[in-house]
């Protein structure tokens, strides 16, 4: 499960490392606690000039896009018409009806700084579950593997009637970050971006499998205070780690 995250690069600064064009129009959010339903920035490949999906040949071009974090599927009649879909299982993504089309079709990235997840705690002295912070250990940032879809809603016409949506992919826990969660985001590296993004190729089934547990040595894994349990909390103090016992080093993986 991935229900919080931390982003800090604007869709500007990702344009620029992306070579990709910014499109969010200043509407994606940044921040250090980022939950669902809120508009955040993901990375696709589109051809120019049209977003039909039978556009072949015309140039393909990355961009970065504000969509809702939360996939409502085209056939929705509103927003709450089902569950919150944030996140989507990288198991069963390929064949759930509100999954199976957008993973053909729309396949984006969402970048992070790291995610959060909790850990019920060994002892009553302590809330029920404790935070944690994920980030890779070297300060670069994560994409995390991510589906899109298009929503018309049927209230509105014209301009601003369309709304993009998204949800994260997750695949079983590796290495210590099972002792967190039994599930982590599907994080996709450099070298498997083309191939996931790519709006004329077939859905690419091999990036769906789990990494191994050489992808859990290089994350940190950081019991955070309790202060991004509310989301009107947002600054880098939620990413500050918890001292060890008696003020000693953090408590740390």
């Amino acid at each position: 499960m991935c229900g919080r995250y931390a982003v800090t690069a604007d869709p500007a600064t990702l344009a620029e490392e992306l070579d990709a064009i910014d499109e969010t129009g200043g509407a994606a959010r940044t921040g250090y606690n980022i939950a669902p339903t809120t508009e955040v920035a993901a990375v696709v490949d589109r051809h120019d000039h049209s977003d039909n999906d039978d556009n072949a040949g015309a140039a393909v071009r990355r961009r970065i896009r504000a969509m809702r974090w939360g996939l409502v599927p085209v056939w929705a009649k509103d927003l709450r018409s089902g569950p919150l879909l944030f996140n989507a299982r990288s198991e069963t993504v390929a064949t759930k009806p509100a999954f199976r089309t957008s993973y053909a079709r729309h396949r984006c990235l969402v970048p992070m700084d790291g995610w959060y997840e909790w850990k019920p705690a060994a002892s009553g002295s302590r809330p029920a579950k404790i935070p944690y912070f994920m980030s890779r250990r070297d300060g670069e940032r994560l994409y995390a593997a991510g589906i899109w879809s298009p929503w018309k809603d049927p209230q509105r016409t014209g301009e601003g009637a369309t709304m993009l949506s998204c949800s994260v992919l997750t695949t079983a826990a590796v290495g210590d970050l099972a002792a967190v969660h039994d599930r982590m985001p599907l994080m996709l590296h450099a070298g498997q971006w083309d191939q996931w993004l790519d709006p004329d190729g077939g859905p690419p089934d091999a990036l769906l499998e789990s990494p191994g547990e050489s992808f859990a040595e290089v994350i940190e894994i950081r019991e955070v205070r309790p202060l991004v349990n509310n989301v009107r909390n947002d600054g880098p103090e939620l990413l500050q780690p918890v001292p060890g016992p008696g003020g000693g080093e953090p408590s740390l993986f």
